[in-house]
C-alpha cells in the first residue's frame, strides 16, 4: 500500500499544480475585437447574448411548415439536411437552424440548461416572426432541446 501511495501521490500533486498554473486563454467571442469574424445573421436575446441562425427553404411568409432544427453536440447551424430543394419548395418548408449557446457563432450561456434552450428557441421564433406554432427537429443531442420545448413551451409546438 505504501509503495503505491508513494508513487500515486506525487503524480496527483503534480497534476493538481499543473492545472493551477496553466489556465486556458480567455474566450474570444465571434464578432468581438480579436475574435473570429461573423458569417451569419444573429439576434440579440433579452439577456444580452447573441444567437446565430441560418434560414433555408421557402420564404417565411410563403411557408406551410416552419421547422426549427437543433444541431448535435459536435455541429452547428450549418448541418446539411438530406432533403431536395424541389421537395422543400413543393411542400412549402421553411427551415431555421441556429447555433446553440456556446456553439458556432452564438455566445455562450454559463447557466445553460434544458429550460434556457427552450426559451432561446421561443425567443428566436418570436424575433424572426415564425408565428405562434412551429415544429422543432433535434438531431442527436439536439433532441434534449426538443424535449425542453415539449416541457416548457408546449403551447408553441405543432
Amino acid at each position: 500500500m505504501a509503495p503505491k501511495l508513494a508513487f500515486v501521490l506525487p503524480i496527483v500533486l503534480l497534476g493538481w499544480a499543473f492545472q493551477a498554473i496553466l489556465r486556458p486563454p480567455p474566450t474570444k467571442l465571434c464578432g468581438s475585437p480579436g475574435g473570429p469574424p461573423l458569417t451569419s445573421p444573429r439576434i440579440k436575446l433579452r439577456d444580452g447574448r447573441y444567437l446565430a441562425y441560418r434560414e433555408d427553404g421557402v420564404q417565411i411568409d410563403k411557408a406551410k411548415y416552419k421547422i426549427i432544427t437543433v444541431h448535435a453536440f459536435d455541429s452547428t447551424k450549418d448541418i446539411p439536411l438530406p432533403v431536395s430543394k424541389e421537395l422543400v419548395e413543393e411542400l412549402g418548408i421553411y427551415f431555421l437552424g441556429f447555433d446553440r449557446a456556446g456553439y458556432g457563432e452564438s455566445d455562450p450561456n454559463p447557466r445553460r440548461d434544458v429550460k434556457s434552450e427552450a426559451l432561446d428557441i421561443e425567443e428566436l421564433a418570436d424575433q424572426l416572426g415564425l408565428g405562434q406554432k412551429f415544429y422543432v427537429l433535434g438531431v442527436s443531442m439536439g433532441g434534449y432541446s426538443v424535449w425542453g420545448c415539449l416541457q416548457y413551451i408546449p403551447h408553441r409546438q405543432i
